[in-house]
């Protein structure tokens, strides 16, 4: 006999994917913000590209090995998804919370590796929670306030950025001489949003 799973309110729909918008902040500041470390920590503007080919390939590796071990994981407390994308936010706090304190160039690339693996890691299963939970005639719903937390989260990410250089004097890493004040905000905000939020997905959806 086939279940029918329940239809959720709005509420407890915007509680299931209020997660993405710490995802895709991590996501936007490591878009974005990675590289003025990585200058500052003596880094050729030449090889920036390869410094960040972490994204590409962790993305083509991790996702689908992360999502078909998903789909075969069960607990009768945390459910299917919820292990891996809460692990996957940890993992991407922690790195977001250390990157303005790396002391030399090979310690930011291996964190910005680590933090691809976090952030691919809580993505994939979380993109399934929304099939997993929803019947389908909420499947449009469901992933309409998945995109909008989507959009929020990169747009929230390129803003601060944009405020934090413009409230600390523009400073930039040739000038400053150390990491600017407006990077470690960025960051520290991030790895706040990314468990913050995610907890609350996994605290507040049964």
């Amino acid at each position: 006999m086939q279940l029918t799973k329940p239809s959720l309110s709005l509420r407890q729909i915007f509680n299931m994917n209020v997660g993405f918008l710490g995802i895709q902040y991590s996501f936007g500041l490591q878009q974005t913000a990675i590289n003025p470390i990585f200058l500052y920590l003596g880094a050729p503007e030449e090889m920036l590209p390869i410094l960040n080919i972490a994204g590409p390939i962790t993305g083509l590796v991790v996702q689908p090995i992360i999502g078909a071990m998903s789909d075969k994981t069960w607990s009768p407390r945390w459910g299917r998804r919820k292990p891996y994308f809460l692990i996957g936010a940890l993992i991407g706090s922690i790195c977001l919370f250390m990157f303005p304190s790396s002391p030399v160039l090979w310690f930011a690339v291996g964190l910005l590796w680590i933090l691809d693996v976090g952030n691919n890691m809580a993505m994939e299963p979380y993109r399934a929670f929304v099939g997993d939970k929803l019947p389908e005639k909420q499947f449009s719903l469901g992933y309409q306030m998945q995109s909008l937390f989507v959009g929020a989260g990169i747009l929230l990410a390129n803003g601060s950025i944009v405020l934090f250089q413009y409230l600390f004097g523009n400073e930039s890493v040739e000038v400053a001489g150390s990491i600017p004040t407006w990077l470690y905000y960025s960051f520290y905000i991030g790895g706040i949003l990314s468990i913050t939020t995610i907890l609350w997905s996994v605290l507040k959806t049964p």
